[in-house]
């Protein structure tokens, strides 16, 4: 069996995305790159998180071709192909129906620094200009809105973050949904107080060495 160990991954952390209260459903999808194999495993499209197994997990190249597995895999393939293509930072995404993330979605705007932990994604998080979803239009304007960063607000849609390894890239989907979620509180009763570009500065550079850097990939 093709990338074994990224499947499995992909099935534990799906669960995890529906246990952490991350989407609903089948809503969002997960993928894992191996660049040694040049290939990545991602979830199936429309298969429950607790009904998927390793075997349902497909593996693909680049190309966007099927190398192995019987399922269809995301309709959002694309969404993750792109940054395989184009980061050399980036070997797992995340994309996620988180329920703050999304609502700020809907308003067509970024995530701006209301919380020192979005250092993890960034100085903020910008949002993506919309698309439909599964398209490549959708991929590329993620891509665009995603420079310099690893998380992205999709217009309308979601989440996406990306990272070494999919433990590092689902963290983030967890720090990014607090820091909208405590946005959004805090606008319901004010007006928040927003960090400033220098002192995000001084927090992307302690986050350069913050937490355990061994790439689990």
């Amino acid at each position: 069996m093709k990338l074994k160990k990224e499947r499995k991954k992909i099935v534990e952390y799906g669960k995890k995305l529906i246990e952490n209260g991350l989407t609903k459903g089948t809503g969002g999808n997960l993928s894992i790159y191996n660049p040694e194999e040049g290939l990545m495993a991602i979830s199936p499209s429309g298969i429950g998180y607790f009904e998927s197994t390793i075997e349902d997990v497909v593996v693909m190249d680049l190309a966007g071709n099927i190398v192995e597995g019987k399922r269809k895999p995301s309709s959002e393939y694309e969404l993750h192909q792109i940054f395989y293509h184009k980061r050399d930072d980036i070997f797992s995404v995340v994309h996620s129906h988180s329920i703050y993330s999304t609502t700020i979605s809907i308003l067509r705007e970024g995530l701006p620094a209301a919380h020192y932990m979005i250092a993890l994604a960034g100085k903020n998080v910008r949002c993506a200009d919309y698309a439909t979803f599964g398209t490549t239009e959708l991929a590329e304007n993620a891509f665009k809105a995603m420079e310099d960063r690893y998380a992205v607000i999709l217009a309308n849609h979601g989440l996406l973050t990306g990272s070494d390894s999919i433990e590092n890239a689902f963290n983030i989907a967890e720090e990014v949904e607090f820091v909208a979620e405590t946005y959004y509180r805090a606008r319901s009763i004010g007006e928040p107080v927003i960090l400033s570009d220098q002192e995000m500065e001084k927090m992307l550079q302690k986050f350069k060495s913050y937490g355990q850097k061994n790439k689990k990939r």
